[in-house]
């Protein structure tokens, strides 16, 4: 039970900090915000094991880039998908947005 409150809180902070380093607004829920910190969290993982830099003396610093940077490919990703999903399929922009 801690191991999977453990997952989702680090989803959580991983999720936040690749939302806050993407610019502009993602009008994404909290819950899709927390399954793409897992799943970057997940992947990142992956990728450090891959370059043998997973376990190191002290703080994982490589890794904790990793799993952010996957957030973040995955936010800019999901958000205008979920942007398109809730305007019936037209992703909204900002550039085009009162033009016919």
């Amino acid at each position: 039970m801690f191991q999977i409150i453990w997952i989702i809180l680090a989803g959580l902070v991983i999720g936040v900090l690749a939302r806050l380093i993407v610019r502009g607004k993602q009008d994404i829920p909290l819950w899709l915000t927390v399954a793409i910190g897992i799943v970057g969290a997940l992947v990142g993982n992956v990728i450090a094991s891959a370059i043998g830099v997973r376990h190191t003396g002290g703080i994982d610093w490589i890794r904790h880039i990793l799993q952010v940077g996957v957030a973040v490919g995955l936010i800019l990703l999901a958000a205008p998908l979920w942007a398109a999903r809730k305007s019936g399929g037209r992703p909204h922009d900002r550039h085009t947005a009162g033009r016919l």
